[in-house]
């Protein structure tokens, strides 16, 4: 009896032991097969925390949250052995880079990072992660096995969970019983804003080294702790195209070394021979090239990984479309294709393990010994500090090093705003980076003030200098020197106790005065701006700056309310016991100008740029707390504008605009505030001054001259002579008009087309002027260089007791453009 027992334990034992090591695939436990329909987000959490309690080979993260509250997840898989020690794997990763101190482990396994989904209609590859999950976890799969002997793999399965489930659910909501293959059909038309974007509108993609967004800034968080060896970001491209995938396009930046170069030939070749197996159409070498430094290849290329980036046709392919070539495309067949490349990358990737992990060690052993570029030293000057903690903030969130002042205090460098060398003084708060350290190749991409481009046909900006996007003077010095400090000695403002004060000062320099004018119109304080500069209390006060008088605030609480609010921000104020000042107008005098709390409207919907509208939305919301209105343009004829003070009009395409209503609006007090093509599509209507700047024909041109033969073969080429794919010019700024306060008389401005302006009339004001000789670094087209001069780019027209504000750039470009941010508040809070 007792045997017989024992034996039945024993079964039982075993079976319950064979069970546990049974996992379900994405088809057993959703209930169909990858491809039939596209699964929901909370569906795919689900899986990965299914497999994360049944599978012993796993470790589910989550490391964040989006918008709109759904989780983000990273699952870590490795071997029996690997698994249990992680911790000390992603240490040892870091000792490698010289990021942490102490010994290397020899041996270490390679790290190898998907991330899937960037792009919310962009939806295969998060049914491809859980598939590529299960083939890493499966106990019977014996080839995956041996390749997590030497390997640790990441699956990010949705980085843009909000921007998915926005697109699966249109799609669901419109599909019938059946797919419909035709193009033309509705489940193949997204309606604005599309999939694409997360929650605040913006390409999470283009967002990597600015972290604008809070999905970026936990992403890139976790991946700055771990620093994978080799990191693919899987994407959709349009439908008619077939696969791409590594070796990348030109341009590479110069800083990409050879062994990643080479390596990324390795990898799409294994990839290739998986796709010619299957008879599988796809290229590689074209459109996708490594320069920008904010996508999800080249970041983690700057940061010593292989940084790849994959591309299935596919977008607004629902579940089958019919592509130009008569073939029928599935979303079966798109996760079929990025699953193979997925486990074809870990494969080769754990053939070469070793020399993955050696090369990496020397990418940034190289960084600290032999930083790239001519100049070893970055000095910011310390002339706005609210503008240096923002750079140091995202200096930080990059993991670069810095700190302040020099023991050396005199210094010859490279002058980023006049373009000469000279000797420079550098003040004890001045931020000084030393290139030898990890991060030296992603400082200098980062810093460099002018980025050679060996090959001009580019897919994104060419020019993201951060000096010029804070607007902070900077040099380049070649020799290396060391900052005194790694702290600031700038003294932070002292709450002011017991106050009470005729009125309080503050300056109007940075954003950081923008959010306390907000917080102060939100509490229902009374603001004034001076128009002109003053000196009192013993200091000097430029044009712009904030005055909060007691006078027309007639409440008790007065002094507490702003003065808590100031130090509730770390906001310094200056209190006057006076409306007498020394120098300058007094406080009552009417250069003192008061700010009416605005009603903003922001157009949206459909035809406006839904990237250029969300930048605005998550300026007012998230970074100034300001309260703002949505209204869909094709709404704008019918709502009540008298509701509104401002009306925002960013990039778009706006047809069948009704110019005369807006004019009435804006002739009865309104101030529209008009962005890129918004500017444009003012031009000729009736009682706005905006003209296009022509230009003028050469009047010796030879009439029948024979025009030059051009090769075929050459068209793209020669499309790029009008090409401007971001490139920094710098304006003349009047900054005497309230849409210039806070700044010198320059201004650096991102542009993103050839559009540039006559000077307005006598009675309008052109506050952002560009010369001849404003081109500054990034690419620009020979003509397009020729026509952006002597021209207007920022200007302000008065009608009736309104006014238009026309900014031809984008000032708040990806939200990494930081000194276009108090352009665009003078636009909404200063100008009259």
């Amino acid at each position: 009896m007792i045997k017989k027992l024992l034996l039945l334990l024993i079964a039982a034992s075993f079976g319950t032991s064979l069970f546990a090591q049974q996992i379900q695939s994405p088809a057993e436990f959703l209930g169909y097969k990858l491809g039939d329909k596209f699964t929901p987000h909370y569906r795919i959490v689900e899986y990965f925390k299914y497999v994360a309690k049944a599978s012993k080979n796993v470790e589910l993260q989550q490391f964040g949250t989006t918008n709109e509250g759904r989780p983000l997840l990273a699952m870590f898989i490795a071997s029996d052995d690997n698994i249990k020690r992680l911790e000390e794997i992603r240490h040892n990763n870091l000792r490698m880079a010289g990021i942490e101190s102490g010994a290397v482990t020899p041996n270490s396994p390679v790290i190898t990072w998907l991330s899937y989904n960037v792009h919310g209609n962009e939806p295969s590859s998060s049914e491809a992660a859980m598939w590529t999950l299960f083939d890493m976890v499966d106990p019977a799969n014996t080839k995956t096995k041996e390749w997590l002997k030497n390997s640790v793999v990441v699956i990010d399965p949705c980085l843009n969970p909000d921007g998915r489930d926005r697109y699966v659910n249109f799609y669901n909501s419109v599909r019938g019983m059946a797919p419909d293959a035709s193009p033309n059909s509705r489940e193949h038309l997204e309606p604005w804003p599309g999939g694409r974007v997360n929650h605040y509108y913006f390409d999470l993609n283009r967002d990597w080294a600015w972290q604008a967004q809070k999905e970026t800034q936990a992403r890139v968080g976790l991946f700055n702790q771990w620093l994978p060896e080799v990191h693919v970001d899987f994407h959709e491209q349009g439908y008619n195209n077939p696969y791409y995938f590594a070796p990348a396009a030109e341009p590479y930046h110069k800083d990409i070394t050879k062994w990643q170069r080479d390596f990324q030939v390795v990898i799409g070749k294994n990839n290739a021979k998986y796709f010619d197996q299957n008879g599988w159409m796809y290229f590689t070498k074209q459109e996708f090239d490594l320069l920008y430094p904010s996508y999800g290849d080249t970041y983690p290329l700057y940061n010593g990984s292989i940084g790849m980036t994959y591309e299935q046709g596919g977008i607004s392919g629902g579940l089958a479309v019919v592509t130009r070539s008569g073939d029928t495309l599935t979303l079966a067949q798109r996760v079929a294709h990025h699953h193979t490349t997925s486990l074809s990358t870990v494969e080769i990737v754990s053939a070469n393990a070793a020399k993955v992990v050696d090369e990496f060690k020397k990418f940034y052993d190289n960084s600290r010994q032999n930083p790239p570029g001519e100049y070893k030293t970055y000095i910011i000057k310390n002339d706005n500090n609210e503008k240096i903690n923002e750079l140091a903030k995202a200096l930080t969130r990059n993991g670069i090093k810095f700190g302040y002042g020099l023991a050396n205090k005199t210094v010859t460098g490279y002058d980023y705003f006049t373009g000469t060398t000279g000797r420079y003084n550098v003040g004890a708060n001045d931020l000084v980076v030393n290139a030898y350290q990890p991060k030296s190749v992603l400082l200098h991409v980062l810093l460099e003030p002018k980025t050679f481009i060996p090959d001009s046909a580019t897919y994104d900006i060419t020019a993201w200098a951060l000096p010029y996007a804070y607007g902070l003077k900077a040099y380049g010095v070649k020799e290396s020197y060391k900052p005194a400090n790694t702290n600031s000695s700038v003294v932070k403002p002292q709450a002011l106790t017991n106050s009470k004060a005729y009125a309080y000062v503050s300056a109007w320099q940075s954003l950081a005065d923008v959010k306390f004018l907000s917080a102060l119109l939100k509490k229902g304080i009374k603001v004034r701006y001076s128009e002109l500069p003053f000196e009192a209390g013993g200091k000097k006060f430029t044009a712009g700056s904030l005055l909060v008088t007691k006078a027309g605030n007639d409440r008790a609480d007065f002094d507490r309310v702003v003065t808590q609010a100031a130090a509730d921000m770390g906001h310094e104020l200056t209190p006057l016991s006076s409306g007498f000042v020394d120098k300058g107008s007094d406080v009552g005098s009417y250069d003192v100008k008061f700010i009416k709390q605005p009603r903003v409207a922001l157009v949206s919907g459909d035809g406006i740029n839904s990237e250029a509208m969300g930048e605005v939305w998550h300026f007012f919301e998230q970074q100034i707390g300001y309260p703002i209105n949505l209204i869909r343009y094709q709404d704008i004829n019918r709502i009540k504008l008298a509701d509104f003070d401002v009306i925002i009009m960013p990039d778009g395409r706006y047809n069948d605009l009704n110019a005369d209503n807006l004019q009435s609006w804006v002739r009865d007090g309104g101030k529209l505030i008009a962005i890129e093509n918004a500017v444009a599509s003012l031009v000729d209507k009736k009682g706005f001054d905006i003209k296009r700047k022509e230009t003028k024909k050469d009047d010796k041109v030879d009439a029948k001259a024979k025009p030059s033969v051009r090769l075929y073969a050459d068209r793209n080429r020669d499309a790029i002579r009008s090409s401007i794919p971001g490139a920094i010019f710098k304006l003349n700024m009047d900054n005497t008009h309230p849409l210039g306060f806070g700044f010198p008389n320059y201004y650096y401005s991102l542009k993103m087309s050839e559009d540039i302006y006559e000077m307005l009339g006598d009675d309008d004001w052109n506050v952002g002027t560009v010369g001849k000789n404003g081109y500054v670094s990034g690419f620009a087209g020979v003509q397009s260089k020729q026509k952006i001069n002597n021209g207007m780019l920022i200007g302000v027209q008065s009608i009736g007791r309104g006014s238009v504000v026309y900014l031809a750039d984008d000032p708040l470009f990806r939200s990494f453009w930081e000194n276009g941010k108090l352009l665009f508040s003078n636009a909404v809070f200063m100008v009259q």
